[in-house]
């Protein structure tokens, strides 16, 4: 195969590719090739440059420096619709969905059929188009719902559906598997298997990198906004690619647990009831715990956390803090509770993206900085932004850098901040790694570790089975839910989670004291 500039035997060439943003060189003389069919994943720590690259291709940026070549011709491609216009479709981290508007109406925005009259919709029209890509992707979803009665992960999925629809012979997936069960990932990657067999060439971004092997055929990693190596998947081990990550080893072998906690029950939750989603959820929480909540997708656990919260309403049920029966009818209540609350979609729910790391900190915690006449102390807000950037290692040009030029572990480590600064005692933690690459990880596990050491107690959502057994004091597994298994560190591993993650009956188990039934009871 040709690999001249303009060769026509590449989908995508892109070589010398510059990107400045405020206080960023985001990409410095990055290069990147797509063959037709094949499946290239393309990795690097938060702040690589990886997403910054393929939103080039894509249209979102404009390159500062470089070359485009697509099917062997030079182009500018000033926005999305020119990417489009191109056959590059891409599938973003962040999800574009309009929530007010239908799944099918989501996926076919702009390219609606007509009935008749040029501004009648057909509608009927629309839901069979969509219903066409969802038997594609043996999807069981009604088109006619709203994307706001969506989970993430099944929003996740019709982002998929509609970046397919445009037939594209180039497919950018940012982190596609975010949110998805592995039984959604298996029909995800069977779905872009079968678009590589068509020629389609597909860019896979991911940091799951146990992923890489699964699906991709050639990986290109990228540090500081620079590209290191392309390599063929089959000719490179894990710690290869992690090594050309980071230059350094992440991954330990030995769970990062810290001290056991003190009996103390600091949050206890007693028959939890809330529609359908929980059903007589009861536990307890500890001082200094780090307590894991594993389930699939839908199981209830966020449910869980949204409740604590005061974000959901409960139809039945008690909440104690400390032993005094606490009444909790909104996240306010639960903040001067001494609860904080991580949002598994932390730019949605965590952060005030076009504000600056000093506001995002200061956020939760306002009016402690409110003079008596209403000023607000700026010098204190500095002081106590300066303080959690040096403990959290938030890395930022300064704490006036807007939080949406940040990467996705610092974004999470600012969102810590303004909960420290609340003095919250009482961390829910919902997908605190989700989309962080994987030396971000290591520093997110260290900054649990050192919170349930200092005494705080932290619930920790998290769909990744070995992050679950690697910082969990106690595991509490649910499904439909329920809360169907309790498991010490001692005696959790994954196949006994999974077991209880798929089990639909409520299990009688207290602190561990009996044993779980096998997967061949279970029929698992």
């Amino acid at each position: 195969m040709s690999d001249s500039p303009g060769s026509p035997d590449l989908l995508v060439r892109m070589e010398g590719i510059d990107k400045t943003f405020p206080g960023v060189h985001a990409l410095d003389q990055a290069r990147f090739e797509l063959r037709p069919g094949e499946i290239h994943a393309l990795v690097g720590e938060n702040g690589a440059g990886k997403s910054t690259l393929m939103k080039i291709l894509g249209g979102v940026y404009s390159k500062d420096a470089g070359r485009i070549v697509i099917k062997g011709q030079e182009v500018t491609i000033p926005n999305p619709r020119a990417a489009q216009g191109l056959g590059i479709s891409m599938i973003h981290q962040e999800l574009n969905l309009m929530p007010h508007l239908t799944i099918a109406q989501n996926i076919f925005i702009g390219r609606e059929p007509r009935a008749g009259l040029p501004f009648w919709l057909n509608e009927r029209g629309v839901n069979e188009a969509a219903n066409k890509l969802f038997d594609l992707m043996h999807l069981k979803l009604d088109p006619r719902m709203k994307v706001s009665d969506l989970t993430v992960a099944k929003q996740q999925m019709v982002e998929i559906a509609k970046a397919l629809s445009f037939n594209s012979s180039v497919l950018i997936m940012d982190e596609p598997t975010a949110a998805l069960t592995d039984t959604e990932i298996a029909e995800l990657f069977r779905i872009v298997r079968s678009l590589r067999e068509s020629g389609v060439g597909v860019v896979h971004i991911s940091h799951r990198l146990e992923e890489l092997k699964q699906i991709s055929d050639r990986i290109t990693v990228m540090r500081d906004g620079r590209t290191i190596d392309t390599v063929n998947t089959a000719d490179v081990t894990l710690d290869k690619i992690i090594s050309m990550m980071v230059g350094r080893t992440i991954y330990e072998s030995k769970p990062e647990l810290p001290e056991k906690p003190s009996q103390d029950v600091v949050l206890e939750a007693r028959n939890l009831n809330r529609g359908a989603v929980l059903k007589d959820v009861s536990f307890q929480l500890k001082r200094g715990e780090i307590l894991g909540f594993a389930g699939l997708v839908g199981a209830g656990r966020t449910e869980v956390a949204r409740a604590i919260f005061g974000a959901d309403p409960l139809d039945s049920g008690e909440i104690y803090i400390n032993g005094k029966k606490a009444s909790i009818k909104s996240p306010s209540d639960a903040v001067r509770s001494g609860i904080a609350y991580l949002s598994e979609d932390r730019k949605r729910y965590g952060l005030a993206l076009k504000m600056d790391v000093e506001t995002n900190v200061a956020l939760a915690a306002f009016r402690k900085f409110l003079g008596v006449l209403g000023w607000v102390n700026t010098a204190g807000t500095k002081a106590m932004a300066t303080k959690y950037v040096e403990a959290l290692a938030i890395k930022t040009p300064s704490i006036s850098q807007k939080v949406q030029n940040l990467s996705g572990g610092n974004q999470q480590k600012v969102i810590i901040g303004k909960w420290l600064t609340a003095d919250t005692d009482i961390l829910i933690f919902d997908e605190p790694t989700r989309g962080i690459d994987v030396g971000a990880k290591s520093e997110i596990y260290r900054l649990l570790n050192d919170l349930a050491q200092q005494g705080k107690s932290i619930i920790m959502i998290s769909s990744e089975l070995p992050e679950v057994l690697r910082m969990s004091h106690r595991v509490i597994v649910m499904c439909e839910g329920r809360i169907t298994g309790e498991l010490s560190a001692a005696e959790a591993d994954q196949e006994r989670i999974m077991t209880y993650a798929t089990m639909r009956s409520q299990s009688v188990i207290a602190n561990g004291s009996e044993n779980p039934p096998t997967p061949a009871a279970t029929g698992v």
